[in-house]
């Protein structure tokens, strides 16, 4: 039987670009969150050859709002700005957000604010 898999640096940007494989936004961006670390220069290659300004916004935003942890310079989130859209993109049309000028990204509430509630 053949098996195709991925990475998960591929997978981030795949999910990104198509949310709709990945069960809703937050448990997509709980899922991204919960890998300690990603190669990120694989991240930022994969993403660029892909060639969409949105999907790298939404590459670019995930990668910033997890800096710190995951390590990430502000000359690795450069790449990525270069490329963002011109002009702000949804990053999902069906719900309102925030504009995120930096990434030219309209984000929404629940996605910016994480408020998803947490059972503790």
């Amino acid at each position: 039987m053949d098996l195709k898999v991925t990475s998960l640096e591929r997978t981030l940007v795949d999910l990104f670009d198509k949310p709709g494989l990945g069960g809703g936004w937050e448990e997509i961006w709980r899922s991204l969150e919960s890998v300690e670390f990603y190669d990120v220069n694989e991240v930022i290659e994969y993403a660029l050859l892909l060639k969409k300004a949105s999907t790298i916004a939404k590459v670019g935003y995930f990668l910033e709002r997890n800096a710190e942890r995951l390590l990430i310079s502000g000359s690795d989130l450069q790449l990525l700005k270069k490329a963002k859209p011109k002009q702000p993109h949804y990053m999902d049309k069906k719900l309102k957000g925030r504009l995120v000028k930096q990434w030219n990204l309209i984000v929404p509430e629940k996605i910016h604010r994480k408020t998803w509630g947490e059972v503790l």
